[in-house]
């Protein structure tokens, strides 16, 4: 059977309640994710790109000479059922399971996997939560923190745009939006020569951010940038008022507005510019990424739509490596060997875990610049210093 064949067949199947005995040459993964609801737009695409990495991983060979094997179980976006649905993929025999997006949503199958002993990983979660802090011991999370993405932005800008005088104007819905925010405060004082001339928040839903715009505006001079703490769906209404407004400053944003999918609504949008961990363009500087976007379209019949397909991968990269120098699926075992990490490289940039923080506090970042609406990369950027466990902790 085709390999999209088979995983449009799992990935499509209900939530599975008998467990069949694991056979001796499988390695089963468990996904607990979101097959319906709104998180399915977040969790499905990187949950291809994990199965696209579990198919490589089986062509070479199989993990430990054993064959891999996905399960699934559909949160339906709901709390209560993301733990009846890693009980699920437990009962399959899952050596691991892997848990939506985000926190909030995937906590639930996360504690149902630490409870039995095993290892989880969040698909793209970027809140210090999903992990140690969150979960437990055997929690980790593919993706960079949020907070590295505003640091990211205004260290970058600093350095390469010559930016001194900054905007902070934080959407405060979520708890992603405002970890972007504490990065970028953590990152100012560091910057010998910056100044903050102003915050303000707003909510993801207003319909109007027309007070906040009026005190950019009264500003006796236009900041240099504005760091936009947001995410869709209301970042391209802030972003169409500030730039409807004669505001010309740069704005700065993290990962969550990654992707052309939305700029029609913005034409001609430019000086934008957002981090990313491999580009969806097609002009990524590692050509194996634009390798691997060309087979994700085969795979799905689509592009990436933005770069969080992409820690889908990371993820089943990573654990299959310390599953290897483990030589056993013993989550312990698997455990030790992830926090042994210090920048193992991976497709999308190197990821580092250690004894205290499963998560990452400093990454490498594409710089995608949009201009005349057409977003491409223009430079990429490690923060200078990794953000303290206890500051990302503390907040």
């Amino acid at each position: 059977m085709r390999f999209t064949t088979l995983l449009g067949i799992l990935a499509g199947a209900s939530t599975l309640w008998f467990t069949p005995a694991q056979a001796a040459d499988e390695i089963v993964i468990g996904f607990a994710t979101a097959a319906s609801g709104f998180m399915q737009a977040y969790d499905k695409p990187a949950q291809d790109a994990a199965l696209i990495r579990i198919d490589e991983i089986n062509k070479a060979g199989g993990l430990l000479g054993k064959k891999i094997k996905p399960v699934f179980a559909d949160t339906k976006t709901d709390q209560a059922e993301g733990a009846k649905a890693g009980l699920t993929v437990l009962d399959q025999g899952a050596d691991l399971v892997i848990v939506s997006c985000d926190y909030d949503f995937g906590a639930p199958a996360a504690l149902q996997a630490q409870a039995a002993g095993k290892v989880s990983f969040f698909l793209c979660a970027e809140s210090i939560k999903a992990g140690i802090p969150g979960v437990g011991p055997f929690s980790f999370s593919a993706s960079v923190l949020a907070a590295v993405q505003g640091a990211t932005m205004a260290e970058w800008a600093y350095n390469k745009k010559n930016a001194r005088n900054f905007y902070r104007l934080l959407d405060s819905w979520t708890v992603y939006n405002k970890g972007i925010c504490d990065g970028f405060d953590w990152q100012m004082p560091h910057l010998k020569e910056a100044k903050l001339v102003g915050s303000d928040t707003f909510k993801n839903d207003d319909a109007s951010i027309a007070s906040q715009i009026t005190r950019i505006k009264s500003l006796p001079k236009e900041p240099d940038a504005i760091m936009l703490c947001t995410m869709m769906p209301g970042a391209v209404s802030a972003i169409k008022q500030i730039r409807a407004a004669g505001i010309k400053s740069m704005i700065l944003n993290g990962s969550g507005v990654d992707g052309s999918y939305w700029l029609n609504a913005t034409p001609d949008l430019s000086n934008f510019y957002v981090p990313v961990q491999g580009s969806v363009y097609g002009d990524d500087p590692n050509p194996k990424v634009n390798e691997f976007n060309k087979k994700y379209k085969e795979v799905t019949g689509g592009d990436p739509s933005s770069q969080y397909v992409y820690p889908g991968y990371v993820l089943i990269d990573v654990w299959a490596k310390a599953v290897e120098r483990a030589k056993s699926t013993d989550a312990a075992a698997v455990v030790a060997a992830l926090e042994k990490m210090n920048n193992e490289p991976t497709l999308f940039g190197p990821r580092t875990f250690s004894k205290d923080l499963h998560h990452q506090n400093q990454g490498r970042y594409l710089i995608v610049d949009t201009e005349a609406g057409k977003p491409r990369v223009i430079d990429q950027w490690t923060i200078s210093e990794k953000i303290p466990v206890d500051y990302l902790v503390s907040k």
